[in-house]
């Protein structure tokens, strides 16, 4: 499995993980390959983990290189002296350019893996930015002032715009070049169209925090392909809502 490192020096590492590989492994996936795993033995040593993304989500994960640099790491990362920024593509036009959701958030009493929104849950807190909208979609940045299981995820669920692709808060459809172009066809060498976007559409896409010697780090990851392309032919097929007749 090829690393693509977006930082390192003696005591910290920062990969930007594909969509689809866990951080490490859980109690229900002990054999399933992991970017941690895979990290250490392209290493040759021992490394700590300092926080999590979702399989589904692709972006900035970072890891400590010794146990100085793990308790420090875990401390900034408790303390939310982390400046988290997402992208997101959600379903639907968000009205507001920017917000703020501040819905406390617990586990689903029911459904194991699942998050809710109850007034007797944990303080969670997310600002949201539009980048870009078009008639049935909304490029969203996110800042994140918790660390809550799914917060974004369920976040914009409880305001009527879950992330495309989200199997446990939307519908879980992928999305289709066929949804936004008009008079679409297949290739002659396909048989069946292709998504463009198959997984959560949310991309971790920098980290800001003061390291050990008082540095301060950004470090940001790039747009992966299938978010980048699928904003392309959303521009394309879909026009922005400046372009758009109503």
């Amino acid at each position: 499995m090829q690393i693509d490192k977006l930082y390192e020096d003696d005591d910290i590492i920062i990969c930007n993980k594909p969509a689809g590989l866990l951080v490490i492994p859980d109690r229900f996936n002990m054999n399933i390959p992991s970017l941690g795993r895979n990290l250490e033995a392209k290493l040759g040593q021992k490394i700590w983990i300092v926080h999590r993304i979702d399989k589904e989500t692709s972006g900035a994960i970072c890891f400590a290189k010794n146990e100085e640099a793990h308790r420090y790491m875990s401390q900034v990362f408790q303390e939310h002296l982390v400046k988290k920024t997402y992208i997101g593509l959600v379903t639907g036009r968000i009205i507001a350019p920017e917000g703020r959701i501040e819905s406390a958030i617990t586990e689903h009493p029911a459904i194991g893996g699942k998050m809710i929104i109850a007034k007797k849950g944990k303080p969670s807190i997310t600002d949201y930015k539009v980048l870009e909208q078009w008639a049935l979609y909304t490029l969203v940045q996110f800042q994140i002032h918790t660390g809550r299981t799914h917060q974004i995820r369920l976040h914009m669920q409880s305001i009527g715009h879950p992330l495309v692709c989200d199997e446990l808060y939307g519908d879980g459809k992928p999305f289709m070049l066929s949804s936004i172009k008009r008079k679409f066809k297949l290739s002659d060498n396909d048989e069946a169209e292709r998504p463009l976007l198959g997984r959560l559409a949310l991309h971790a896409a920098a980290l800001e925090f003061t390291k050990m010697d008082g540095t301060l780090l950004t470090i940001e990851a790039p747009l992966p392909k299938d978010i980048g392309a699928t904003v392309k032919q959303l521009n394309k097929w879909a026009g922005t809502v400046e372009e758009q007749t109503w």
